[in-house]
């Protein structure tokens, strides 16, 4: 039972982290594109971040967060 609700619980996470990506990115006004064309990523794999289906690497999480001008820490702030 233990290990069913931490899977739940990192999945949250995972979710909550892409909707603030995905919130982040709208604000600038980029498409998934343009983020992930400036992140050096693929737009579908920007997408599964996004939608929290996979988990990122920190290269990736770093590029984001440096594409997007925000902190690491401005990044996961609120998600845990």
């Amino acid at each position: 039972m233990a290990k069913r609700a931490s899977r739940h619980s990192q999945r949250a996470k995972r979710l909550r982290l892409g909707k603030k990506i995905c919130k982040l990115r709208k604000a600038k006004g980029w498409s998934q594109e343009a983020l992930a064309a400036s992140c050096g990523i693929h737009a579908h794999h920007l997408g599964k971040i996004e939608r929290g289906e996979t988990n990122a690497t920190l290269a990736t999480l770093l590029a984001i967060a440096r594409t997007l001008r925000i902190t690491i820490s401005n990044l996961f702030q609120g998600i845990a």
